[in-house]
């Protein structure tokens, strides 16, 4: 019997990358990239189990018994297999890019282990290009999210639509796309963290980059044996030159951040469906670093539910408190060892070798990351590090490190007092995370999206971070602050000026629509309470 394989002819549109072959592992997993490999080790032993997460693309990997191909044998197993909105046939959709992706999420090789090599992995298929569209891409992905009863974690788009195939006339990268809303919205009624690869190619698929709710992903290339500079084939700068009309098509309107976080994307080693190992690059295997990281701790939040540790509640499981998370503890400047750079492992750089200081995001507090970075390279052990300080209402004070979901309605504000000193020079990372509300117009009343049906964008509220000395009551006195009209994160980097006590503000400004917004915080300061 043939294998019917799915390949595309339209270049840009799937982030294929760089494929080359390999005799040796790229360290992506261990200290110079990730550091996920030390959580799955003694004494965390985090691999991801009984963690749902998903995959959509345009195919799907194989699975071992049901897919018959002579003399192959997965590295994975997968848990479900979709085309669509349905189960899907033996030997159909198959996809080398798929099964290079999932490998990085999931496989369970010695040699070439995934970053959860015991998560369920759920995967799904669009389909051809010649006969899906945006509407079959969202019936995908909501069929996706409900799997495991409703309960994944994640979803990883490497993947994404051009401009050019976008219906809307005069399409913009504005959030208005229907697959950019269905995200959107799939994020908050299913609570699902979507983990989206970033924009990359001359004319390349942004769609749906342009979302508010999950997390979008550059990559990274190794220098001196260490993930830390933002790759070259990255178009995530701002637009200049003789590539200015192509690269500004892909940037997100009003100036609004897109990149989230930054994850080793070049020269990652993976399985292809013959078994064979390949070096491949692009965001599509920066993304699922992220995807997986998320498995992981969400396996050490549930054994910390199962045990009624103390700090610890069902708000874990948001996916708002896993992206200020994520955000919160990535890797922007290397600590020297005093503590003052919260034991940061690396000096991330952009493409022309520029670290966060040198960045807009630093001194203007209008943009909350930085164009090509986002908030830094992803660390999953200092994700783990943030995440299992536990959550920390505001009717106390908080702890030097940890987060909280909360609430707040409009014109008002919410006071986070720091209970230690913090001493001068030292770094705070501040991060605030909510959604955009998008409302399915839902025309046979069934509370699904069915092809045909379309979406509103109810808007953004605008949310504020401030840090201020604690006796502080006017935001005008604060130290350091963020206040983005645009972003649906705010995030906060900055140097202490005097040894001294602090609190954090998160202040509801602007209701663009007038709900009691959610939203999740998480803070890192020094010096650390956290002991491993």
């Amino acid at each position: 019997m043939k294998i019917k394989r799915l390949t595309t002819t339209l270049a840009g549109l799937l982030f294929w990358g760089a494929i080359h072959p390999v005799s040796a592992q790229d360290d992506f997993l261990g200290e110079s990239g990730i550091n996920a490999r030390r959580l799955q080790l003694p004494p965390y032993n985090l691999t991801g189990k009984k963690i749902a997460i998903g995959q959509v693309e345009i195919g799907r990997a194989g699975k071992f018994g049901f897919d018959k191909v002579s003399a192959w044998h997965p590295k994975f197993s997968l848990v479900g297999i979709f085309f669509r909105d349905r189960l899907t046939q033996p030997n159909r959709n198959l996809d080398n890019h798929a099964a290079m992706v999932a490998g990085v999420m999931v496989a369970k090789d010695k040699r070439l282990p995934g970053v959860a090599p015991d998560a369920k992995l759920y995967g799904a298929a669009i389909g051809s290009l010649s006969d899906s569209l945006q509407p079959d891409e969202c019936l995908t992905s909501q069929h996706l999210a409900q799997q495991n009863g409703g309960d994944i974690r994640a979803i990883n788009f490497s993947f994404g639509e051009s401009l050019k195939r976008d219906p809307r006339m005069d399409a913009k990268l504005d959030g208005n796309a229907l697959l950019t809303q269905c995200i959107d919205w799939l994020s908050r009624t299913q609570d699902v963290l979507f983990v989206i690869a970033g924009n990359q190619g001359e004319g390349g698929i942004p769609i749906p980059t342009d979302h508010y709710n999950g997390v979008t992903i550059a990559y990274t290339t190794s220098k001196n044996h260490q993930f830390h500079k933002v790759d070259f084939a990255n178009l995530s700068a701002v637009p200049q030159g003789i590539g200015r009309k192509i690269i500004e098509k892909e940037i997100n309107q009003d100036n609004r951040r897109a990149i989230a976080l930054v994850a080793p994307g070049h020269h990652i080693s993976t399985y292809d469906l013959q078994g064979k190992i390949l070096k491949v690059s692009g965001t599509s295997f920066a993304a699922p670093q992220v995807t997986g990281t998320v498995a992981l701790l969400q396996e050490y939040g549930d054994r910390q539910l199962r045990t009624q540790a103390p700090h610890w509640n069902l708000n874990a499981r948001r996916h708002e408190v896993m992206k200020a998370v994520l955000i919160n503890s990535a890797d922007k400047l290397q600590d020297s060892g005093d503590n003052n750079l919260l034991g940061m492992t690396r000096t991330v750089l952009t493409r022309k070798n520029k670290n966060w200081l040198d960045s807009e995001a630093f001194p203007n507090p209008q943009i909350p990351l930085d164009m090509e970075m986002g908030a830094g390279q992803l660390n999953a052990f200092r994700a783990y590090q943030q995440f299992s300080a536990g959550s920390w209402p505001s009717d106390r004070p908080i702890p030097p490190l940890g987060w909280n979901y909360d609430q707040l309605s409009p014109q008002t504000h919410q006071d986070y007092l720091l209970e230690k000193t913090l001493p001068a020079h030292s770094f705070v990372a501040i991060t605030l995370a909510w959604d955009r509300i998008v409302e399915l117009i839902d025309t046979n009343g069934n509370q699904l999206y069915d092809k045909g049906e379309t979406f509103r964008s109810m808007g953004l509220n605008n949310l504020d971070i401030y840090l201020l000395p604690i006796n502080e009551t006017q935001t005008k006195q604060a130290i350091c602050k963020s206040e983005s009209l645009v972003d649906s994160v705010e995030h906060i980097f900055c140097p202490i000026p005097q040894t001294g006590k602090y609190k954090i503000r998160v202040e509801y400004h602007q209701a663009v629509n007038p709900i009691i917004q959610p939203y999740a915080l998480s803070w890192w300061t020094a010096p650390l309470a956290f002991v491993e």
